[in-house]
């Protein structure tokens, strides 16, 4: 019995750092609560007075919560469909970049517009252990239908990361891949990295007018176009 008893309590040491471990793991976040959060604090900054502050509160949030939520380099990839087989490891990684920039600014301006429309998140329908699966929330608006806001996620190394969004059905990744596929016959891999410099460029010279100018497709997309707010 004394054997045995130094054999358990040998057991129960040797095993006291791993569940010690285990304990102080964090728990897993789910990819609902995730995105429900993020989309709170995009919209706490959105609300602020427009100016300087809110612009610089808004870049900062972006680098730190926004892009590592979202899997840019996939979505390029899926934009440009067989077309990402035809660039360089240096063009994909350009492509990637310029990518984010544009849709990082067309979910902010479009989060802006309708900064003042309350967000719900559907509870998740996925199976223990899914590592792909469609986050969904809608978007309540006086007098019309709710706008549907979907984010398709998948779980890897980087944990859960977004990598494509539809709004009312629309892919906004998908969108973009017949002009690119027309930019690179037309122009080449060079070309459709020429195309995204430009108009990256021009968006963050324009302003006023111009950027409701810009602001149109998105709203086309999220319902409809509306007054430009600051």
């Amino acid at each position: 019995m004394r054997k045995l008893f130094i054999t358990l309590a040998a057991t129960l040491v040797l095993a006291a750092p791993s569940a010690g471990a285990q304990l102080r793991a964090p728990v897993a976040v789910r990819p609902d609560a995730m995105m429900s959060a993020l989309t709170a604090e995009v919209m706490a900054v959105l609300g602020k007075e427009a100016g300087p502050a809110r612009a610089s509160e808004l870049a900062q949030l972006v680098e730190s919560r926004i892009v590592p939520v979202f899997d840019f380099h996939r979505m390029a990839r899926l934009a440009l469909a067989r077309n990402w087989r035809a660039a360089s490891a240096e063009q994909q990684d350009v492509l990637a970049a310029q990518f984010k920039t544009l849709l990082v600014r067309t979910y902010s301006q479009a989060l802006l517009e309708y900064r003042d429309q309350p967000i719900d998140y559907k509870p998740l329908r996925a199976a223990a252990g899914d590592t792909d699966v469609t986050v969904r929330s809608t978007m309540r608006r006086p007098g019309v239908e709710p706008l549907t806001i979907d984010y398709d996620m998948t779980d890897g190394l980087a944990g859960w990361q977004v990598y494509d969004v539809k709004i009312a059905g629309v892919s906004l990744v998908l969108a973009y891949r017949e002009s690119f596929a027309a930019t690179v016959r037309a122009s080449g891999i060079d070309g459709l990295i020429k195309l995204l410099e430009d108009k990256n460029l021009r968006n963050d010279t324009g302003a006023g007018a111009a950027g409701a100018a810009k602001l149109a497709p998105v709203l086309m997309i999220y319902g409809g176009p509306r007054a430009a707010r600051p």
